[in-house]
């Protein structure tokens, strides 16, 4: 069940359901509690090691935070960001913020590899095939998440 926000109204967003349910310990795909919110890989699994970074409290957007509220959630994605590229292995990794669909901060973390197929290397996540991408799910990603939660660990 979904618990209610701070003032006793449903969750509105996906964002504010995700955090209502990492808050109850109720999400196998969270990768660690930060400072500002909360690491979790993303599902479906378009790239290897896609993950977001929610804020909590949830909030509207990055503009709605105070300076030390930002800077900590700023920090924290790029925190993330060093994690995922110990743990894949990963070039590079792309950033996104847009809360156009689900009007609530999060970031979108996408680990990007050299092997990456030449057509697909240069193209925005959105660009790729989602619907064929894997479920997120223990079994298959379970040793990836022990590895990012063990790079996250050790800077913490």
């Amino acid at each position: 069940m979904v618990g209610l926000t701070a003032a006793g109204t449903a969750p509105t967003t996906a964002i504010h359901r995700r955090v209502a349910v990492l808050r109850a310990g109720a999400d196998p795909a969270v990768i660690a509690r930060l400072e500002s919110g909360w690491a979790v890989m993303g599902d479906p699994q378009v790239l290897a090691g896609y993950s977001l970074l929610l804020p909590d409290p949830v909030v509207g957007h990055l503009n709605a935070l105070d300076g030390r509220a930002r800077a900590a959630f700023l920090a924290d994605m790029a925190l993330l960001g060093d994690a995922l590229l110990e743990a894949t292995g990963a070039l590079r990794i792309n950033y996104a913020m847009f809360g156009n669909v689900e009007p609530a901060l999060h970031a979108h973390l996408f680990p990007r590899r050299g092997d990456e197929p030449a057509a697909l290397a240069t193209a925005q996540p959105w660009a790729l095939d989602w619907t064929a991408a894997p479920r997120w799910s223990a079994e298959r990603h379970g040793a990836l998440l022990a590895c990012l939660r063990a790079a996250l660990a050790v800077r913490a």
